[in-house]
């Protein structure tokens, strides 16, 4: 006989799989809008980009919308888990600078992410 409690993330797997019906115009344009949000002198990672959109589960996602078109976007505030700045060679490099011209302080290569990073208030998203 079955447990009758829920299975921890079944409601997030129940979201994704209705989430799939959604267009990903949606999801970009909602990833886009948490990624403007994020002030000057702050950063976010992109797991906590995609969750303050509603997605939890789509880092990857805010990473290829990054990749490929940041037009208007601040693409150096958005990082890899822990700080770590995920580009390579003169890229890493210019991210590096914009983030020190906003004023933000690294540990060794890595972002102080208790100094700078960005609380997401998602009701003051819209």
């Amino acid at each position: 006989m079955r447990d009758a409690r829920p299975v921890p993330g079944a409601k997030l797997k129940r979201r994704i799989i209705r989430d799939g019906l959604r267009s990903d115009e949606l999801r970009e344009a909602a990833i886009r809008r948490v990624i403007r949000s994020i002030p000057k002198g702050k950063v976010a990672t992109y797991g906590q980009v995609a969750a303050a959109a509603g997605y939890p589960l789509y880092h990857r996602l805010v990473a290829r919308i990054l990749r490929s078109d940041a037009t208007g976007l601040p693409w150096q505030r958005v990082l890899g888990a822990g700080g770590q700045i995920k580009l390579r060679q003169a890229a890493a490099y210019e991210q590096r600078l914009r983030l020190e011209m906003e004023g933000v302080k690294f540990k060794g290569k890595r972002v102080d992410m208790q100094a700078h990073q960005h609380r997401f208030r998602t009701w003051e998203l819209d």
